[in-house]
């Protein structure tokens, strides 16, 4: 018993240790990461400043004339949406997969007042440049609130509406605490490869990790340990900030284009919901009952519920997710 105790403590330390190795220390814009796809930087001037915004434009070999937006969530970039865009572009979709001013490659500004309606505008102008006249938007996390306000603003150009476990179902601000952007920053710098696998295990996974979700984890924790990594905590924390001040959830009902919800019925995300008394905390983020109210709440919307599936559908069940988006694509 003693020497199986010992074996388990030296495999958990090499496991440690060699998941540290391949660790690399990345820079604000991910310069040294390799995307799936080529990626081009869109110009953009917000607030008297000049930007660059990171996209992936992916052509189909045999086009059928329509496009697809993707859009990721707060600790995401568009790298993760490869198997998506391989799939949407074999079924004949031109794909286009902006990083968000503030993520991933694009430019991480230091002093900027961030809004969903600056970043709607951001994408738009990018598909305006483009020449896409309209488009299926698809958002996941954040990206479903930035998807939902971009079908607000710009509902002649978003044909279709995806929803992929958006956070925003519900206003976190009236029961959890405001916090100050300077709160947000400083639980930022605290972050490590440790704790961000541990959230993504808890919050994501629902206990069950796969070696391909590593690839994830280390992204962020290379952002950790990078030379940059008070300029990209500043922009997590603003970001925050805009996520927890600005909800969609009231205007739902606005909506007109047909919507499709893909909701793993696991995720309990719901932003500050530590900080919220505990009778508050247990009801945040039931994404099976957020599901239900959204669908009812959108005058045109079709709800798939995925048993067993956390935050991140087209990680996690990716054939479950696929399958619906490519019926209501081509529905």
């Amino acid at each position: 018993m003693k020497y199986s105790k010992i074996f388990l403590f030296f495999s958990l330390l090499l496991l440690t240790l060699s998941s540290h190795a391949q660790l690399q220390p990345l820079d604000a814009e991910l310069t040294t990461y390799q995307y799936p796809f080529p990626v081009a930087f869109h110009p953009v001037k917000v607030q008297q400043q000049a930007f660059k915004m990171a996209y992936m434009d992916v052509k189909p070999q045999k086009a059928n004339g329509k496009t697809v937006v993707l859009l990721h969530g707060k600790n995401f970039n568009g790298a993760y949406w490869e198997q998506t865009a391989k799939d949407l572009s074999k079924n004949g979709y031109r794909v286009i997969i902006p990083d968000q001013i503030g993520f991933g490659k694009s430019s991480k500004p230091q002093n900027i007042q961030y809004s969903f309606q600056m970043l709607a505008q951001n994408t738009k102008s990018l598909l305006d440049t483009l020449g896409v006249k309209k488009a299926t938007v698809l958002g996941h996390s954040m990206g479903g609130m930035l998807a939902t306000r971009f079908a607000l603003m710009f509902p002649e150009t978003t044909e279709k509406l995806v929803l992929e476990n958006p956070i925003g179902l519900e206003d976190w601000k009236r029961w959890v605490p405001y916090q100050s952007v300077e709160k947000w920053y400083a639980g930022e710098l605290k972050q490590t490869q440790e704790s961000i696998k541990k959230y993504q295990l808890d919050n994501y996974y629902g206990g069950q990790w796969k070696p391909a979700y590593d690839k994830g984890v280390n992204l962020l924790a290379g952002w950790t340990i990078g030379p940059d990594y008070p300029k990209v905590a500043w922009n997590a924390a603003l970001t925050y900030d805009m996520i927890f001040t600005q909800p969609v959830v009231y205007e739902f009902d606005q909506l007109k284009m047909p919507t499709l919800l893909i909701i793993g019925q696991r995720d309990r995300t719901a932003l500050g919901k530590a900080n919220a008394p505990a009778a508050a905390r247990e009801k945040l983020g039931n994404y099976p009952a957020l599901g239900k109210e959204t669908a009812r709440k959108i005058p045109n919307a079709k709800l798939i519920e995925l048993d067993n599936v956390g935050h991140l559908p087209h990680i996690e069940a990716y054939d479950r997710f696929i399958q619906p988006f490519l019926a209501f694509l081509k529905g």
